[in-house]
């Protein structure tokens, strides 16, 4: 439960008196419909004890009734304070949540990172910040609420009638309620979690059909997912069955618990009336207040029965421990120069095989290397080593003479940029796009970033740099995305510059055109590139052939 508790703390110290407000709000309601029941027994007893008695002309019905008025629309008042107090602190803590949880996935190393999915990662962050939304509104104030409403109820009868009246009414919920609430605790945790599941993966693989429902069709497997998912569904109203189940009986055992401590009180307090410690009007209150008691137990059935769900969230949250990160060995500014690589050793992710060995490499600035060889031989897996953003290497890479492991990281970021195969934009205008890589951007400067790699005239008649794109850059196509991927690079003016497979979606006259644009650009950067078409290969000054670096495989 450790996550769990690590989420609580968050949302309660995102915004605490905002939930104290809210707690209090709470406590004002449970307590209020406690006294209106309280007072009204009494008050509807004490009338008839007069009546009987035959002074009730003297009876003073006028200040007991304005209180049952105060009590009863004073409840209403606190009720929807209540209800805007608590909702107002959960989603502060949410919007808090979502903050804390980006900042987490900033820590994730870039290899985890790009297994991600957008869409994916979004509906599962979506699910898990909604499932805390339960935390607080249907757990933790109502447990603070409820246990202060008790307490205060305690003192108030044992002032009002006696200890062995609320003694017997405290016991009876202190014990019963929560062994109850602990039971459906336990019992819905399995399935709670199970719904849960089944709901991501029933999402997933409806989305997933959606934008594959062709390649699907083509390949006959439509029926075959049709029957999965019919599977996937009918598996998530069984859980979700087996929650309405836990649920019921759980308003079964506490409306017997609420009757059985009602009943109880009754019996002490006719005792206690018979032995002359009260009178039979405050013998009623502790029985009215005892059934107005209930009403503290009922709102947790659903979130205790739902914790499951809460705690699979927060341990996706919150379960792995958060490495610090490394201390930064800190250097002199110096000029940087080009690029340096020696007996370098790159193995595949899985670390199953040796890839490429005793690679020495060297690109100066102002130099293009292009890297050839097959697909999978590492040519990413080598920018990624060069990026400090993959780990399956050993040897030696340097900048301008220092080690690669030495730079701090936003000065290395400062002076080397890559463009990865999957770079991506955000929906937005295509300056929104460029200013990522210069928040200072002007106009000058955007315009001849997208002369450069021959973006302009498509970008210019459809809105100019106000032109606007959806999300991942829908609006543009795979060779124009990629164009304005390049020109971002360039706005960072790097001393290196990594690409991996620069002109993919291009014809070759205008990726060598692009390819001329960009040298131009920077003319004293260090380009090294991953290729594999001929164009790219043409416009390097140098190539490095990875194939004469396969180690040799003795069987």
């Amino acid at each position: 439960m450790t996550a769990l508790w690590r989420a609580f703390r968050l949302i309660w110290s995102s915004s605490p008196w905002a939930m104290w407000r809210g707690a209090g709000a709470a406590v004002l309601v449970l307590a209020m419909g406690a006294g209106l029941l309280g007072l009204s027994g009494w008050f509807i007893t004490a009338t008839g004890l007069a009546g009987i008695a035959g002074i009730g002309i003297a009876f003073d019905v006028f200040r007991p009734s304005a209180g049952v008025r105060m009590l009863a629309l004073g409840r209403a008042g606190a009720r929807y304070a209540e209800r805007l107090l608590t909702h107002d602190a959960t989603l502060r803590a949410l919007s808090k949540l979502r903050v804390a949880l980006l900042k987490r996935l900033e820590l994730w190393p870039i290899e985890r990172l790009r297994h991600l999915r957008g869409a994916a990662a979004l509906t599962r962050i979506t699910a898990d910040v909604d499932a805390l939304d339960g935390l607080a509104l249907r757990v933790a104030l109502p447990i603070l609420a409820g246990g202060i409403t008790h307490l205060g109820a305690f003192a108030m009868l044992w002032w009002l009638t006696s200890l062995p009246v609320a003694a017997v009414i405290a016991l009876g919920y202190g014990i019963g309620g929560w062994l109850v609430i602990l039971r459906v605790g336990f019992a819905g945790f399995g399935p709670s979690a199970r719904a849960e599941g089944h709901t991501q993966n029933l999402r997933r693989d409806v989305i997933g059909l959606f934008r594959g429902q062709r390649a699907v069709i083509l390949q006959g497997r439509l029926p075959a997912r049709i029957t999965a998912l019919t599977e996937e569904e009918t598996a998530l109203r069984e859980a979700e069955a087996a929650l309405d189940r836990i649920d019921r009986r759980a308003g079964l055992w506490m409306n017997l618990i609420v009757t059985f401590v009602a009943g109880a009180a009754m019996l002490v307090a006719g005792w206690q009336f018979q032995t002359g410690v009260f009178d039979a009007a405050l013998a009623a209150i502790g029985i009215f207040v005892a059934l107005a008691l209930g009403e503290t137990l009922m709102p947790l059935r659903r979130g205790m029965a739902e914790l499951g769900r809460m705690h699979g969230a927060a341990q996706r949250i919150f379960g792995e421990e958060e490495q610090a990160p490394a201390q930064e060995t800190r250097i002199a500014p110096r000029p940087v120069g080009g690029l340096e690589i020696s007996d370098l050793q790159l193995m595949r992710p899985d670390g199953s095989r040796v890839l490429v060995e005793g690679l020495d490499l060297a690109v100066v600035p102002g130099e293009m290397v292009a890297l050839r060889g097959a697909s999978g031989i590492g040519k990413s897996t080598l920018l990624d080593a060069v990026a400090r953003t993959g780990s399956h290497w050993r040897g030696q890479i340097t900048l301008a003479g220092t080690e690669l492991a030495n730079w701090p990281e936003q000065e290395m970021r400062r002076v080397m940029t890559m463009v990865p195969q999957r770079a991506a934009l955000v929906g937005g205008t295509v300056r929104e796009n460029l200013a990522l890589a210069d928040p200072d951007l002007t106009d000058e400067a955007a315009w001849a970033a997208l002369e450069a790699v021959h973006l302009a005239e498509v970008v210019r008649p459809r809105g100019g740099l106000e032109m606007v794109l959806s999300e991942g850059g829908g609006g543009l196509s795979g060779g124009e995305a990629r164009r304005l991927v390049l020109a971002r690079a360039i706005l960072r003016k790097p001393a290196i510059l990594l690409l991996d497979e620069p002109t993919e979606g291009l014809d070759d006259a205008l990726a060598v055109n692009v390819l001329n644009g960009l040298r131009r650009a920077l003319p004293t950067s260090a380009i090294l590139a991953a290729s594999h078409r001929q164009a790219e290969l043409d416009a390097a000054d140098r190539l490095v052939d990875l194939e004469k670096y396969i180690p040799d495989i003795t069987y």
